[in-house]
């Protein structure tokens, strides 16, 4: 039996798609455990002051740059710190689950890998948030900074005494950062568009407004790169989607050897070898 006649090899299923039901409990249990830990964070209210102005003075040590110079940018007009306020409070988390949700359905595989980068950079932060609370810089008077969101709206906080759906003393890292940076890299390394670099805006326009608006400073965003950093590093992406076929399409060319149909030369070479044969000297007398 030939390579024509022998029956096709199925080739490999695609990465199977995580069970739905299971992938919703999974985020119910994180969620719980962040609304767990908001309880173990009350009552620290003087520690995240205390940091609060290590953090500030940690900054002006290293010359990192003044937040109040970011915010100042926002300041020119209401409509632009507005809009700053407005993409705080509602594009974090639709624009991460509109992102898990197509990479659900396009692709599993790099789903898998981006919720354990997410988990496990969500989980370290709960820790560091625990370990180290930190008043935000628009708490802090020492900054000179104003609650942007208080002052021009919309305000997704309430006061801190009394706010029981957040933890406003867990600055560092900002997950806000850290999320929206993951996304950028997660659809750079799961799509092959030529467009793709394009979605490092997206965290670039988060820098500005988490820092802007007064919600977040310098340390917070490095502090939650380099975390994200270590995820990277230890929870490796799947290979692309081009790389696998590619090593399909050489596995069976392998398999099927020289089985195969000749190969044909191509039509110069083909008369360049008739022509050395008609040149080869014929002997005479041969095979009489």
């Amino acid at each position: 039996m030939n390579a024509r006649t022998r029956p096709a090899e199925a080739e490999p299923d695609a990465p199977a798609r995580p069970p739905l039901v299971r992938e919703l409990l999974l985020v119910a249990g994180l969620f719980l455990v962040y609304k767990f830990g908001r309880q173990l964070a009350t009552g620290h209210t003087d520690e995240a002051f205390r940091n609060a102005h290590r953090v500030w003075d940690w900054e002006r040590v290293l010359r990192l740059p003044d937040e109040a110079t970011v915010q100042s940018l926002l300041l020119h007009g209401d409509v632009l710190v507005h809009a700053a306020n407005t993409y705080y409070a509602t594009v974090h988390f639709p624009a991460t689950v509109a992102f898990l949700v197509w990479l659900y359905l396009r692709r599993p595989a790099h789903y898998v890998w981006v919720r354990r980068v997410l988990a496990a950079l969500t989980g370290a932060a709960l820790v560091l948030h625990l370990a180290f609370p930190l008043a935000p810089p628009r708490m802090l008077d020492a900054t000179g900074l104003i609650d942007t969101a208080r002052v021009f709206g919309p305000s997704v906080y309430g006061p801190p005494r009394t706010d029981q759906l957040s933890n406003q003393f867990a600055a560092m890292p900002s997950l806000h950062f850290g999320w929206a940076l993951m996304l950028a890299v997660g659809m750079i390394v799961a799509t092959r568009s030529r467009w793709r670099w394009l979605w490092l805006l997206h965290p670039l326009v988060t820098l500005l407004v988490i820092v802007g608006t007064a919600n977040h400073y310098w340390l917070d965003v490095l502090v939650a790169t380099a975390l994200l950093g270590i995820a990277l590093a230890v929870l490796r992406p799947p290979a692309p989607a081009s790389r696998q076929e590619q090593s399909r399409e050489e596995q069976s060319r392998e398999e099927q050897g020289t089985q195969g149909p000749p190969c044909r030369l191509p039509v110069s070479r083909r008369r360049q070898a008739g022509r050395r044969e008609a040149e080869r000297p014929e002997l005479v007398g041969a095979g009489r």
